[in-house]
């Protein structure tokens, strides 16, 4: 029996210090970004005809905490993304025409602390626009307007200080919306981290088109969702001839438990969904269990053979 506490005593040491460890290190990282100019909204999508002239704004705001004016200019880029979509503001296709087709009213503004300024421009669409999507990114950038800089200096700047107003715009005539959901997957076993549902959805369409993501957990023994964003899905544009891949993450995800979840993806009329059982199992709970296993079959050899002692005695 004085082996079986030794045992017990180091058992707990050993459940002690892994714990203390576990929540010692159990933090998410603060993904918090300020920015030092706001807009507002930061996209727009807009059905166009050939020869129509469009005019719209958006509003710059500056939500900085000092007293200071700041400066800011005013560039149109083409929205570009990669066959691996990573967005860019320098590559152009002949989806970016319309950078060809934006007019700006003004260039440049000086915006004091807390005050807002309105951004107009005008989009001229040609008689002989192809159809299908057209996209094109309104940079607000920090600084003074100097001609002398480049086009793609400007854009660079951009985009490692500006924020954009994005325009998707869909010219009419013969468009076409069509694609495919490749994949979805939603986690299964976890040691640790938080439930994802995975998707990758083709545009093989002339015209971006919009995907819809919903996830649903429940417990494992109950119908009432403990998370849902049904109300209020996730969406994203998948823009042409690009394969787009996302995540729906659930952020509040426990570090243990077993749960029942539900992926849905929607997009241009295919409806795809995925249910798992998903268990969230950490490492040290594994150990934990491992040397509680290890330590009832010592303390069962222990009396095994203390009963046979005693019979021999």
């Amino acid at each position: 029996m004085k082996l079986f506490k030794k045992i017990v005593i180091c058992l707990t040491i050993v459940i002690t210090s892994l714990v203390g460890i576990f929540y010692t290190n159990y933090t998410y990282a603060d993904d918090t970004i300020s920015y030092g100019i706001g807009v507002s909204p930061m996209t727009e999508k807009v059905i166009l005809n050939p020869g129509e002239t469009y005019t719209s704004s958006f509003t710059v705001t500056n939500p900085s905490k000092n007293n200071s004016d700041f400066s800011y200019i005013v560039r149109v880029s083409p929205f570009f993304a990669t066959e691996d979509y990573k967005i860019t503001y320098e590559e152009i296709e002949n989806y970016n025409q319309i950078v060809d087709w934006v007019t700006l009213e003004t260039t440049s503004g000086t915006l004091s602390q807390n005050d807002t300024n309105e951004i107009k421009f005008r989009i001229d669409v040609p008689q002989d626009a192809p159809a299908g999507g057209q996209y094109v990114a309104i940079i607000v950038q920090s600084g003074e307007d100097d001609s002398s800089n480049s086009s793609n200096n400007g854009i660079q700047i951009a985009q490692a200080m500006g924020i954009a107003h994005t325009v998707f715009a869909e010219i009419n005539g013969s468009t076409r919306h069509d694609g495919e959901i490749i994949y979805t997957t939603l986690s299964g076993f976890m040691l640790s981290g938080k439930i994802t549902g995975t998707t990758s959805i083709k545009n093989t369409g002339n015209v971006h088109g919009t995907a819809t993501y919903k996830l649903q957990i429940f417990p494992l023994f109950s119908d009432e969702e403990v998370y849902t964003n049904e109300e209020d899905p996730e969406t994203s544009l998948v823009l042409p001839n690009r394969t787009l891949h996302h995540e729906t993450v659930w952020n509040e995800t426990p570090m243990i438990g077993i749960f029942n979840a539900i992926y849905t993806v929607e997009y241009e009329g295919i409806t795809e969904q995925v249910s798992r059982l998903v268990i969230i199992c950490p490492l040290w709970l594994i150990f934990i269990v491992i040397l509680v296993i290890v330590a009832l079959v010592i303390w069962l050899v222990v009396r095994i053979k203390m009963h046979k002692k005693s019979q021999d005695e």
